[in-house]
């Protein structure tokens, strides 16, 4: 990987692994926004960073003729996760909830064994889910009897992450030849228009603190905006697939992030199933050499 490549690397998974602690402060029921704002004011600034540059690569239009399968796709990664997560990071840490979605691997791993990947069954891979979800029972189970953490809260995040694994897939097996920005500008356009009655609706009567206003414009611009062209930037040079590794750095510096800045338990839950998610992630999400 060349110095530029593994730059960008690091870049993404700090950019993705920051969301979770901006989530985090940004829905506080004291002096922060509702989920359904957060979602719509996210995605807003999003786009206006994504659209001018979809425009540039004059790929736009081709996103906005495959509405159907981009609105799918928004629904999948967009419109339902990113309210499951804002709702359940109202209860549970942003550690947690990086680490729940470090599974996105192993749902996509079955995914593409339904749609008739056959390489799924190979021993690795095979492991790999075995030991992620000994990892994810282990998180859930150990968080939910010590009372660490609200059991709905991560069927919450889970759902989410299962959203996200069959929206990409699916996105890409329809519009094979539309760039990445161009959807992504378009979903969070969609996504916006979605939750901007529930944002007038919604909008707080008490107080926001700037920590809030602060969250909100770095998920918007960097976690949003700015995290998907450096993506799409990485994967011109390594490649989709080996950047999508890009996964199991940003879990860590949710866990990281969460713990240093927003002074987050360490819990035993997750010193277990950490490592056995991170390892299972990557031997199910690994394609077994050609014979």
């Amino acid at each position: 990987m060349s110095r530029r490549g593994l730059f960008l690397f690091i870049l993404v998974g700090f950019l993705w692994g920051i969301p979770y602690l901006f989530i985090k402060v940004a829905v506080d029921p004291e002096n922060g926004f509702s989920p359904a704002t957060v979602v719509f004011l996210r995605t807003a600034i999003g786009g206006a960073i994504l659209i001018p540059i979809a425009i540039k690569q004059r790929q736009l239009f081709a996103a906005v003729r495959g509405w159907r399968y981009v609105g799918a796709y928004a629904f999948l990664e967009m419109i339902g996760p990113w309210i499951l997560i804002g709702t359940a990071e109202q209860k549970i840490s942003s550690g947690l909830t990086g680490l729940l979605v470090a599974s996105v691997p192993i749902w996509a791993t079955i995914f593409a064994s339904m749609r008739g990947d056959k390489t799924v069954w190979h021993h690795t891979r095979l492991i790999g889910i075995i030991v992620g979800f000994i990892g994810l029972i282990a998180v859930i189970g150990i968080e939910s009897i010590t009372g660490a953490a609200d059991p709905l809260s991560i069927a919450m995040v889970l759902v989410a992450s299962i959203g996200y694994s069959y929206a990409v897939m699916m996105v890409q097996s329809a519009l094979p030849h539309v760039s990445g920005i161009a959807i992504n500008a378009v979903a969070m356009a969609m996504t916006a228009l979605f939750y901007l009655p529930f944002t007038v609706v919604q909008w707080p009567t008490h107080e926001i603190s700037n920590e809030a206003i602060g969250a909100i414009i770095g998920l918007g611009v960097l976690s949003t905006g700015a995290a998907f062209v450096a993506f799409f930037a990485l994967a011109a040079i390594i490649g989709v697939a080996r950047g999508s590794l890009v996964t199991y750095l940003n879990t860590a510096f949710a866990v990281v992030l969460g713990v240093i800045i927003l002074n987050e338990p360490l819990t035993v839950g997750i010193l277990i199933g950490l490592p056995l998610v991170l390892i299972g992630s990557y031997l199910a999400s690994r394609k077994p050499a050609a014979q």
